[in-house]
């Protein structure tokens, strides 16, 4: 039933709604008007999942239509260097979008764990204030993201932040903050949030630069990707269903590595899979020691180092390694070397393709977990937000708010 279902998901309007006891989805296919209702695990993930392309459609109309994105720009576009903060997923989006905003605006970027900032000040700060902290939070609630917010303002260092949900503590305790309520979701796990916050800071990086063109861009990239998702969702759940994984490696670059990283913690939070994240070129330094028939290994590729990414590829797959590669556009030598490839066919600049490679990975997770007959909107000893409270101790919020998440 479970993969019944994510079939009958794919390509469809979802509308989530959740009961006491159930996930309930109202299905409703854009061609017949027909609805459907089912109860099962998975609902919210898979449905997240698959309703990011509308979901970016409506946070960048959000973003053109507001003052927010220019309201930053116009009090923070020149500073020399911008500081992006997080926590687990939100550290991932972090890390993407540091390296995102560098090559779009040519200026100094890093990512920064919340924690870091709190435990080790004198190595993020060193001897100058000229930066930008922007915080990140899909709930707006994270307790090291908070404190380290209250770090910065003791500093008297004004802050920008990112979260899906508005009026929370975080809104309140930073400079300026993008809200982006329409990328929120149900499930425990990040999935539309990622992108669509990711997506949010290039938006913003292109405004920074300028570039009215990478804005223009970007307003393509919903439509790009809506076209690919259907058919990548399809053949990752038939794939995942025909082959049995130990181990699951993500391997990606530049930009990428970022998106690496959330992908094996997708697979690794809704499957309970053991599941790890490289540099591509890395992973030949004595991690390929664990490569075997049991190894799926993803590989998001970059254009700009394609070749030099591909022959990573190639001699994985000859130690034995299922390989999965994702790319804007797979070649000869990539097709040939891999079990199965998700071509995005994104035609526009490098940097704003990067959100869509996280397709893969949410994929592999959310269907991995079904084939194993867990729930991925439920991953074991997860909780939505994490909050310390006596002595760092997480506090579930099932019955917060509905927006409130991580």
């Amino acid at each position: 039933m479970r993969t019944n279902l994510a079939s009958e998901l794919a390509g469809k309007v979802c509308n989530v709604s959740k009961s006491s006891r159930a996930i309930e989805v109202t299905l409703s296919n854009p061609r017949d008007g027909a609805h459907q209702q089912f109860s099962a695990s998975g609902a919210y993930s898979l449905a997240e999942i698959l309703s990011q392309p509308r979901c970016w459609a409506d946070c960048l109309a959000q973003l053109d239509s507001g003052e927010t994105i220019a309201e930053i720009a116009t009090r923070f576009g020149n500073a020399p260097e911008w500081i992006f903060i997080g926590c687990g997923s939100s550290y991932y989006v972090a890390m993407a979008a540091a390296a995102s905003w560098t090559a779009i605006t040519g200026t100094r970027a890093r990512a920064v764990p919340a924690s870091e900032l709190l435990l080790f000040p004198e190595l993020v700060f060193g001897e100058t204030k000229e930066f930008v902290p922007l915080l990140i939070s899909r709930s707006g609630q994270t307790s090291e993201v908070l404190r380290a917010a209250q770090l910065l303002n003791d500093k008297k260092i004004p802050t920008v932040s990112v979260s899906c949900a508005p009026k929370q503590e975080l809104e309140a305790m930073t400079t300026v903050s993008i809200l982006l309520p329409e990328a929120d979701e149900q499930s425990t796990v990040m999935t539309r949030s990622f992108t669509s916050m990711l997506i949010a800071l290039q938006y913003l990086a292109a405004v920074v630069a300028k570039d009215g063109d990478l804005v223009e861009n970007l307003r393509q990239l919903p439509i790009a990707a809506e076209k690919v998702l259907e058919d990548v969702s399809v053949r990752v759940r038939e794939f995942v269903n025909l082959n049995s994984f130990s181990d699951y490696i993500c391997l990606g670059q530049g930009p990428y590595h970022g998106v690496a990283c959330e992908s094996a913690l997708k697979v690794m939070e809704m499957s309970r899979s053991y599941a790890q994240s490289f540099h591509t070129l890395e992973f030949r330094h004595g991690p390929k020691s664990i490569v075997s028939g049991e190894t799926l290994i993803t590989f998001l590729l970059s254009e700009s180092n394609y070749d030099a990414e591909v022959e990573v590829i190639e001699e994985m797959k000859a130690l034995g390694g299922k390989t999965l590669v994702v790319a804007q556009r797979i070649r000869d030598r990539a097709r040939a070397a891999a079990d199965i490839v998700v071509e995005l066919d994104c035609d526009l600049p490098e940097p704003l393709c990067v959100a869509p490679f996280a397709f893969a990975g949410q994929l592999v997770g959310c269907y991995t977990a079904l084939h194993k007959g867990l729930d991925p909107d439920r991953p074991a000893n997860l909780t939505r937000v994490v909050l310390l409270e006596d002595g760092d101790r997480d506090r579930d919020r099932e019955d917060q708010p509905q927006n409130a998440r991580p």
